[in-house]
């Protein structure tokens, strides 16, 4: 028995303010549905974020409506679980995933904490915040003793664990119950397939470019769903990579060398059927970041569909440089707990640093997202 296992979808990302990165994600999505049908599971998975937002745009609701409906029509039944992006952080709240119910989807919920298909126990439950993982893990322990009956199990989450992301997890690896076949997990955007209890353990990472930081991954590891044979002892999880509509493209120059380089980048986007996103660094030697920007502003502008830079101007210093930022940042984080040790709250020095951190490298919404799920924990306690 095969089924799809896919993530972090994303619908409705207008990445950089741009039209044309929402129309990619939509895109991905359409032939990561094409690649579906062509498999022919016997089912598939989503572990949460189809959406990037609790109220999605028209477009991400009429495109995640013509998927499930063709899914529907080819007899491919969908399970799925709410993600952080796709539900307010509140109590009762309701993600958009149900307005597919009469299209086929069927949503792994509280209410309806698993579902028989065809013999397989599939079971899990919605993302929780990290000041919410109690009634998570005990939420989980009915669900594993649910599954006891069944040869065949499956759990959906869409959890940071500390294992892969030991600052900003939700629930630790040990707190994960060990007696599934396989635990279907969204929420990470790297591909990661792991020996876990009896079975595996497996992020299929996202279908797009969330992120720039996620250009390495998506190079060495492809972007995709996996596709999950469960008929034998162990899980045996295939690769399905989809090719993006446009390339990212990371490039670090010395500024001695900026002409050459941008002729070399110039050349390889030449190549490129769609404009790609460029993100580029330019160090070496002493220059004015006002100038540099100029000049590759008017070599790029018209070639590419965004342009990011930075610059460090010294790279005989770079790696001091580096090395002096971390530890002054570790020196205003030991601060920020210090001014707030009256507290006799780690909740509020986490909130504090988490915030930080998002908020010095722009990520607003995921600051608006933590300061949303620890209020959220208040209500609950």
């Amino acid at each position: 028995m095969q089924f799809v296992h896919m993530a972090d979808t994303h619908l409705g990302y207008r990445q950089y303010g741009l039209s044309e990165r929402e129309n990619d994600f939509l895109n991905v999505f359409n032939h990561a549905i094409d690649e579906v049908v062509n498999e022919r599971p016997d089912f598939i998975i989503h572990s949460g974020d189809l959406f990037e937002y609790s109220r999605p745009p028209t477009k991400a609701l009429l495109t995640a409506q013509n998927g499930i409906s063709r899914l529907k029509n080819e007899k491919i039944p969908m399970y799925a679980i709410a993600g952080n992006h796709d539900v307010v952080m509140k109590k009762n709240a309701i993600p958009p995933q149900i307005l597919f119910k009469d299209f086929g989807l069927k949503i792994i919920s509280p209410k309806n904490p698993f579902f028989i298909e065809k013999d397989v126990f599939i079971g899990g439950a919605p993302y929780s915040s990290k000041y919410t993982s109690k009634h998570l893990v005990e939420r989980l322990q009915t669900i594993e003793k649910a599954s006891c009956d069944f040869k065949k199990t499956i759990l959906v989450l869409h959890q940071g664990i500390d294992r892969y992301m030991p600052y900003e997890y939700e629930i630790k690896i040990g707190e994960v119950p060990q007696g599934f076949n396989y635990c279907a997990f969204g929420h990470i955007h790297e591909r990661i397939v792991d020996d876990f209890g009896e079975g595996k353990l497996a992020y299929p990472g996202s279908t797009e470019i969330w992120r720039s930081n996620e250009v390495e991954g998506y190079k060495k590891n492809g972007k995709g769903f996996y596709l999950v044979d469960i008929g034998g002892d162990l899980p045996e999880i295939e690769k399905i990579d989809i090719k993006l509509s446009r390339e990212f493209l990371k490039e670090t120059i010395q500024y001695t060398q900026l002409r050459e380089e941008i002729a070399r980048i110039n050349e390889i986007i030449r190549k490129l059927k769609e404009k790609p996103v460029l993100n580029i660094i330019v160090t070496g030697g002493n220059f004015s970041r006002s100038e540099v920007y100029e000049i590759i502003n008017q070599a790029f502008s018209n070639k590419c569909l965004s342009v990011r830079s930075k610059y460090v101007p010294d790279i005989l210093d770079e790696n001091l440089n580096i090395a002096n930022m971390e530890k002054d940042a570790l020196n205003i984080k030991r601060m920020i707990k210090e001014h707030l040790k009256d507290f006799n709250d780690e909740k509020v020095s986490d909130l504090a640093t988490g915030l930080l951190k998002e908020m010095s490298e722009g990520d607003f919404d995921k600051a608006k997202d933590m300061t949303k799920n620890f209020y959220e924990g208040l209500n609950d306690n």
